[in-house]
């Protein structure tokens, strides 16, 4: 099934959908992604559910923004037109900077993308993203589910592989391996009560980021570890890669280890690019520059799919990763063999 096509336009409200099958996470990766930022003035929830009561509506009340409940119903079948005039309604009263939308565990986004490729929505809408929140334990029993559970994968840009703490630590590397083959084209990630960092959410998958926000990763993950200003540090006094190679203190936390890389000589482009392409799944984020020979670039690497961006500070590499239950030396080896004149 082809990607939903995402529309060009800097000035349209950005949407933002999430998916996923009943009780995945939806609801929390919505509550985390809104304590992300104090200011959320600009930004409208829309929040459908199946039955009468709307409880996840009520499990944001605080959240500090505009919540929208369409309840009694899914929009993507019986609220479909209520669901396109809400969206009018919504962009003729708060022109919001974002829409995000939590559809209903039982909602084909497959009719939700058709509704916000119509004309007259098209003109004002740009669908930056469909997150799907996939139950790791559901993955074994997916033959179960039908087209509907088929449907939220095949057009999820991001997957996250949620829950992964409840399942044997072996199967982790086999479903990630799993879900890369059946839905090639989308980043995959897992997580543990959905926790991803915002720039994971808010980078368009066309290629352009939307700024450089601090990583927030997992409760055990250092914010400073991923971003440009970080300072690395030796690992038990180790150097890798020569006198301007180091690598930060391993942290491993539910079997995610996260360790970063900094060396100020000259990468090959090809190599490295093929060291990307060869990595194993379980190295699901890798974010920082890398100096090539004509130039340094900004990498953005999120569960198999690397974005790259201009960069014009520091001609050097610093790389942060991110991974289950990898090694930081055996990664490391590979990466040191793209290093010119090595």
């Amino acid at each position: 099934m082809p990607q939903p096509r995402l529309v060009d336009g800097e000035e349209k409200t950005r949407v933002v959908l999430l998916s996923g099958f009943l009780g995945a996470g939806k609801t929390t990766l919505l509550k985390q992604i809104l304590a992300w930022e104090t200011d959320l003035a600009d930004t409208v929830v829309i929040v459908n559910e199946f039955g009468d009561v709307g409880i996840d509506g009520l499990l944001l009340k605080d959240a500090g923004s505009d919540v929208i409940e369409l309840a009694s119903g899914c929009v993507c079948c019986t609220l479909r037109a209520d669901f396109r005039q809400l969206l009018s309604d919504v962009m003729a009263r708060f022109r919001p900077r974002r829409i995000l939308i939590e559809s209903s565990g039982v909602a084909d986004p497959t009719s939700i993308v058709e509704i916000l490729g119509e004309p007259a929505l098209l003109a004002s809408l740009r669908l930056d993203k469909i997150i799907t929140v996939l139950d790791a334990d559901l993955w074994e029993a997916r033959e179960v589910f039908g087209p509907l559970f088929y449907n939220q994968l095949n057009l999820g840009h991001l997957i996250l592989l949620n829950k992964v703490d409840l399942l044997p630590r072996e199967t982790i590397p086999q479903y990630l391996k799993e879900i890369h083959a059946f839905v090639p084209d989308s980043q995959v990630l897992p997580t543990i009560h959905c926790r991803i960092d915002p720039e994971s959410v808010w980078t368009r998958v066309d290629g352009r980021t939307v700024g450089l926000k601090p990583i927030q990763f997992f409760h055990k993950m250092p914010a400073a570890a991923l971003t440009q200003s970080a300072a690395p540090h030796d690992h038990d006094g180790a150097n890798h890669g020569g006198d301007s190679g180091r690598v930060t203190e391993a942290v491993d936390a539910a079997r995610y280890v996260t360790f970063s890389y900094r060396d100020s000589r000259i990468m090959d482009e090809q190599c490295f690019k093929r060291f990307l392409k060869e990595l194993p799944w379980e190295v699901f984020r890798i974010k920082g520059p890398v100096r090539f020979h004509d130039r340094t670039a900004m990498l953005n690497f999120v569960g198999g799919k690397g974005e790259w961006s201009p960069w014009e500070a520091e001609p050097e590499t610093r790389l942060a990763f991110i991974g289950w239950d990898i090694s930081q030396h055996a990664t490391l080896r590979q990466l040191q063999k793209c290093i010119v004149g090595a």
